[in-house]
């Protein structure tokens, strides 16, 4: 089974692998439930999805009928406007058939102009606020990709005491000495004031550039042997205070699934160096 931890403040004990759902936004209702029940078997009771995932909300929405108390549920809004984001939370709950949010969090947080529009007045972050004082959202957070990411989270922190962040983390991304001094920070501050940290990107070789797309995942090509994800999976499991959320693929799933059931320790530096050798690996994110 899936190690567990507390998820931050939330009083919630989540499995240490979170479903992405993003593995869904093209997956028939069939998929989705051979899906469910890798989930449960595998002991994961958590699930991070977004209203833009494709068809993963509404695949999501019939298990919650019966299993709605078995899953802490995350899902995202991309707007930054105040009515865009209520508008985001109405489709989610309808299409997830649920009362309530666990976890709503704001997509993709990068951009300054983006941000100052969230966080302003009629912002996301209003809508925020008044949803989890209605009793629709538990708990919020932020959510990025990009190599400047763990700034953007920083000063989001300092705006807000956000429940949660989510941001990349793989061995070759923490290499970078600014990624990783900024990474640090953020994780330190997270730890201070016990705030999950979410990582993503743990499997990613490097950008699809002209190759065929093979995977569901969207930003890159995927590491696909068992040996390789184990190594990735591991080395990103060995950050004990974070939580991992999988791949966006239903195929890469299982894999990520049986790493996580090995885990014991992160691989020393010298199996990493080789598994970037041998994989040419490469980074999806550069400064």
């Amino acid at each position: 089974m899936i190690p567990r931890n507390l998820f931050g403040r939330t009083g919630h004990k989540s499995s240490r692998i979170i479903f992405g759902a993003y593995a869904l936004s093209k997956a028939n209702q069939e998929e989705a439930n051979s899906v469910l029940k890798l989930l449960l078997k595998a002991g994961i009771n958590h699930i991070d999805t977004a209203a833009i995932y494709g068809d993963a909300e509404k695949r999501i929405g019939p298990w919650m009928e019966n299993h709605r108390s078995d899953f802490f549920l995350a899902t995202k809004t991309r707007s930054r406007s105040y009515s865009g984001a209520w508008k985001d939370l109405e489709l989610s709950l309808s299409r997830l058939n649920v009362d309530y949010i666990d976890l709503w969090q704001m997509h993709a947080l990068t951009n300054p102009q983006g941000w100052e529009k969230a966080m302003g007045p009629e912002g996301t972050l209003e809508a925020f606020v008044e949803a989890r004082d209605k009793g629709l959202v538990k708990y919020l957070g932020v959510t990025g990709h990009g190599s400047k990411v763990p700034v953007v989270h920083l000063r989001s922190l300092e705006r807000f005491d956000f429940d949660s962040v989510l941001l990349p983390h793989n061995y070759l991304q923490l290499q970078n000495p600014r990624y990783e001094k900024n990474f640090k920070e953020l994780n330190e501050l997270c730890l201070k004031r016990n705030v999950a940290l979410q990582t993503i990107k743990s499997v990613a070789r490097r950008p699809w550039e002209d190759r065929p797309k093979k995977y569901n995942t969207y930003f890159y090509e995927p590491l696909d042997d068992q040996e390789s994800i184990n190594k990735a999976v591991h080395w990103s499991l060995g950050l004990e205070s974070s939580f991992l959320i999988t791949a966006g693929d239903m195929d890469i799933l299982p894999k990520i699934i049986k790493a996580a059931e090995l885990f014991k320790e992160r691989p020393s530096e010298e199996d990493m160096k080789t598994l970037v050798e041998n994989n040419d690996i490469q980074l999806i994110f550069s400064y």
